[in-house]
């Protein structure tokens, strides 16, 4: 009876190296960093007939996981090894777009619908990722603005970073760069 008493706390603590509580993050994780933030301190504020609502915009299933898509040939995607984004891409890029109007201070920018009056920003992600054919970052989106009284616009936007390499070391920043241009232009054309 004793031998089994002792026996059983030894085979937990063998047993112990073998049991896991999650996946082990890969060495590189993604992340998109604005250019021009909003300054520290800085302050706006309005109503929401005149705020811009930031939506996050909706993406296809090989875009809403947290794996980089490397698209092989035009029917084929693929995931790049060692690297994943932090949070889905499509979140990560309504984020930026927001801090990229913010950081232009000419109005109250929100990141959630209230339902009331305000220009509305919304759109497909398209794209975010890395094309093997041509060595690029490329990040491709379809804007969608809705004013107020229901007229709508919409616009193709898009980036590549060209001649990199299929590694996460030069693939994330390409891609912050290529995000970031791409929340450029449309905080250009949204005004």
């Amino acid at each position: 009876m004793r031998k089994l008493l002792l026996a059983a706390p030894l085979l937990a603590l063998s047993l112990g190296g073998c049991v896991s509580f999650g996946a082990k993050p890969p060495p590189t994780l993604f992340n998109l960093t604005p250019d021009h933030p909003a300054a520290a301190g800085a302050t706006s504020s309005g109503t929401y007939a005149n705020a811009i609502v930031v939506l996050e915009p909706t993406a296809d299933q090989r875009l809403d996981v947290l794996r980089v898509p490397v698209q092989v040939d035009p029917s084929s995607v693929a995931y790049l090894q060692k690297a994943l984004w932090v949070a889905r891409p499509a979140r990560l890029f309504q984020h930026l777009i927001a801090e990229t109007l913010r950081g232009r201070g000419t109005r109250l920018v929100v990141e959630a619908d209230p339902g009331m009056g305000g220009l509305r920003l919304s759109g497909h992600l398209i794209d975010m990722g890395y094309d093997k054919a041509t060595s690029s970052a490329v990040v491709r989106f379809d804007a969608v603005k809705e004013g107020p009284g229901g007229r709508v616009e919409t616009k193709r936007f898009e980036s590549t970073v060209s001649g990199i390499e299929a590694k996460p070391e030069v693939v994330g920043p390409a891609l912050n760069q290529a995000a970031n241009t791409v929340a450029g232009q449309v905080a250009d054309w949204v005004g």
